[in-house]
């Protein structure tokens, strides 16, 4: 599904990515974790070619992304709110989201239907413009206008960071439906590790821009988390950390 190699991004002669290889099969369920400044969203943008690499390509389905369009006909993601159209109504969104995919107003009013419970009751029919909701439900229209699209391939950039317990709750039984019922490939990054050892089969941990560790998601993997992260927050990656991931490997 995905490929990457050598993939390295520069910013005022820092790299805030070096991706040497990176393989996300069809139908996986990844989670990516890691500081702030890891990396993480900047490795998102480049996956769905919102900015550019200095070296390597990102390849979706075979096909290099950078400048690449068929990739996107399958590919649904929301990053943050500069993905929605803020003076529409939630509902005005959501039907030239819909539109765009083929879909008509009567369809999209049945994924909004199916969706209630996921909204509570905050999002439609409020009469409230897109910029004048509050950051969890903005959150919820760009999470609803992705599952509008039928994605092969879905990312989500810290979706839980902003709603409430039973909307976390909600999301991370949607991610799983799509994930194991629907056989789509998720992408999502979270600071927060219950979540996405919860709903993510496999976890990637950034750091300074490198994939320092890919983790196959078991009983043990959020007590691993913790404690690199508990190890982590008190010295930034030092060779102290990496070593502890390597003598877990060994065990």
């Amino acid at each position: 599904m995905i490929e990457i190699k050598n993939l390295k991004k520069v910013y005022n002669g820092i790299t805030v990515v070096n991706v040497p290889a990176l393989q996300i099969n069809k139908g996986e369920s990844i989670g990516l974790v890691g500081n702030n400044g890891a990396g993480k969203t900047t490795l998102f943008r480049m996956i769905l070619d919102l900015i550019r690499a200095e070296a390597g390509e990102v390849r979706s389905n075979g096909e290099v992304v950078a400048g690449g369009e068929s990739w996107k006909k399958y590919t649904a993601a929301y990053l943050d709110e500069g993905f929605l159209i803020d003076y529409l109504t939630p509902e005005e969104y959501l039907y030239f989201i819909g539109g765009l995919h083929q879909q008509s107003k009567a369809q999209v009013d049945e994924e909004i239907t199916a969706l209630a419970e996921f909204f509570n009751g905050e999002i439609i029919k409020k009469g409230k413009y897109i910029r004048d909701l509050s950051k969890g439900n903005q959150c919820k229209v760009g999470v609803a206008s992705c599952l509008l699209q039928n994605p092969e391939l879905l990312m989500l950039d810290e979706p839980f960071a902003n709603i409430d317990p039973s909307t976390q709750f909600r999301l991370k039984n949607i991610l799983k439906d799509q994930n194991k019922n629907k056989g789509v490939t998720t992408i999502v990054s979270s600071h927060d590790l219950n979540h996405v050892t919860d709903v993510c089969e496999r976890i990637l941990l950034m750091e300074k821009g490198v994939v320092i560790k890919d983790i196959a998601t078991n009983s043990s993997t959020l007590a691993e988390l913790e404690e690199y992260f508990g190890v982590g927050q008190s010295s930034p990656i030092t060779n102290t950390s990496v070593e502890f991931f390597d003598k877990e490997e060994n065990h």
